[in-house]
């Protein structure tokens, strides 16, 4: 056995350091160990006093060593583990940016000299986007729309509407309507404006209205391409079409049908919107991609040609039809795109509208103007007035759809897909406006066969990895 010693606080430690020293006030007396550290001078035993002593000094050693020799921290820098937070203050935007987003981060880039680029490029996109739409209508005067069109003298695009620039509208449309029902100037304002809250892009934009008498002229932004009509057909060459290739007709049919279908059932608006001037001319085809756009949007609205929607508006202002009135609400009917009930009740709907599109597919799958007037061989000087409508029943019947199709395709399209289109056309064009599907079911068809026609576009397309050389071996 061993014996432990007392060892005093004075004992043989180096440098004079000992358990009394104020940077150890600990017990005056211990037990003496077993292991003894060995210095050239000194014998001493390795007491638990040394042992915190040695780790004390190796402490403070580097503490002092790596917090005077490493570099001095960046305050700019970011600590990736710490969270951001906006500090918001009370000083009203400027002038210059009102959005909160856009705001909130000036102030922080004012802060800190750092700034994120994800925060920047999307209050950017943010701004941009709210620039691009559309601000208030306009109501003008006559005097206006007169010295906009140098007195309806400017470059015609139609027989009731003409392109010209306002100080509003660099490049516009003004398109005249008669209007069929009186409506008041607080009235029209604020249809206009819940019009002009209806954003689409396949849906030429309005800009601002004018009324003058029972004349109505809408300002409308121009859309640059040609109306589907003069695409289809050339009137000086009939031999050419722009629209060469079946995926184009595919992509108008698709964008006409999505407008036709955002306007009667996604606008949010408690109205009973109805073109009632869906037709080849109304719809302008747009380059390099074939996109169409579907014009006159709200016209036969602010016209009077609903009946119903202006008492809906503000009933207490609504003025009573009287004879005239009754007169002048005859519907317009365009000629092979009419459909049959608005000859006999005069009565304007959705389903109207339905009747239409589906003339316009039977134009853009066989090319044929709505109505057609063939010389009877077997009556001489007679003839006979035939509609695309029953051309395209009587192919579907024979089972000579192929042949039907337009022969400027070049027998160059899918023959089940142009199959299908033409039973979608054909139901569009039903007799009775009960069996008519509404445009939510006609888009759905014809967004699924225009994927099918894409599909079969990339597999039927010409390779371009392939070479071929006539030269010998």
């Amino acid at each position: 056995m061993h014996n432990h010693k007392r060892v005093s606080s004075m004992s043989t430690a180096p440098f004079g350091i000992g358990p009394n020293t104020p940077l150890f006030r600990k017990s005056t007396s211990f037990p003496v160990t077993h292991l003894w550290l060995q210095d050239s001078k000194y014998k001493y035993p390795k007491t638990p006093n040394t042992i915190s002593l040695t780790t004390s000094l190796s402490q403070i050693f580097y503490f002092f060593f790596f917090h005077m020799c490493r570099p001095k921290r960046n305050t700019n820098a970011i600590d990736p583990k710490k969270p951001i937070t906006v500090t918001a203050t009370n000083e009203p935007p400027t002038s210059a940016s009102t959005d909160p987003i856009t705001e909130s981060t000036r102030r922080d880039s004012s802060k800190n000299s750092y700034s994120y680029s994800s925060t920047s490029t999307s209050s950017t996109t943010l701004s941009s986007a709210r620039r691009s739409l559309p601000q208030n209508p306009t109501i003008y005067s006559f005097s206006d729309i007169s010295s906009a069109t140098n007195n309806f003298r400017s470059t015609r695009i139609s027989s009731n509407s003409w392109r010209c620039s306002l100080p509003s509208a660099s490049d516009a449309v003004v398109v005249h309507r008669k209007i069929r029902r009186r409506i008041q100037p607080p009235q029209l304002h604020r249809l206009l404006f819940q019009i002009c809250k209806c954003h689409h892009v396949s849906l030429a934009r309005l800009l601002g209205a004018a009324v003058s008498a029972d004349n109505l002229y809408l300002v409308y932004e121009h859309a640059a391409g040609a109306n589907l009509a003069d695409c289809l057909r050339s009137p000086k060459n009939p031999n050419f079409t722009v629209l060469s290739t079946w995926i184009s007709r595919m992509q108008v049919a698709a964008d006409a049908a999505q407008a036709l279908e955002y306007m009667h059932h996604y606008t949010g608006l408690d109205l009973h919107l109805v073109h009632n001037r869906i037709k080849s001319r109304s719809i302008i085809v747009t380059e390099p991609s074939f996109n169409a756009k579907v014009c006159y949007f709200g016209a036969a609205l602010l016209a009077g040609e609903i009946p119903g929607v202006i008492e809906k508006i503000k009933p207490d202002t609504a003025t009573k039809m009287d004879r005239s009135d009754s007169r002048s609400m005859r519907v317009e009917r365009t000629v092979g795109y009419a459909a049959p009930e608005s000859s006999k009740d005069e009565v304007v709907s959705q389903k109207s509208d339905v009747f239409a599109f589906g003339v316009v597919m039977l134009e853009l799958i066989s090319g044929e103007e709505p109505v057609q007037y063939r010389y009877d061989e077997k009556r001489r000087d007679v003839y006979e007035r035939v509609s695309v409508v029953e051309r395209a029943r009587e192919a579907l019947e024979r089972g000579r759809v192929r042949q039907w199709v337009d022969w400027r395709l070049k027998d160059s399209f899918p023959e089940e897909v142009a199959e299908k289109m033409t039973r979608v056309a054909l139901s569009c064009v039903h007799v009775e406006a009960d069996q008519r599907p509404d445009m939510r079911r006609v888009a759905g068809k014809i967004s699924k066969l225009y994927l099918q026609s894409k599909a079969w576009s990339e597999r039927m397309g010409v390779r371009t990895d392939l070479t071929a050389s006539f030269a010998p071996r």
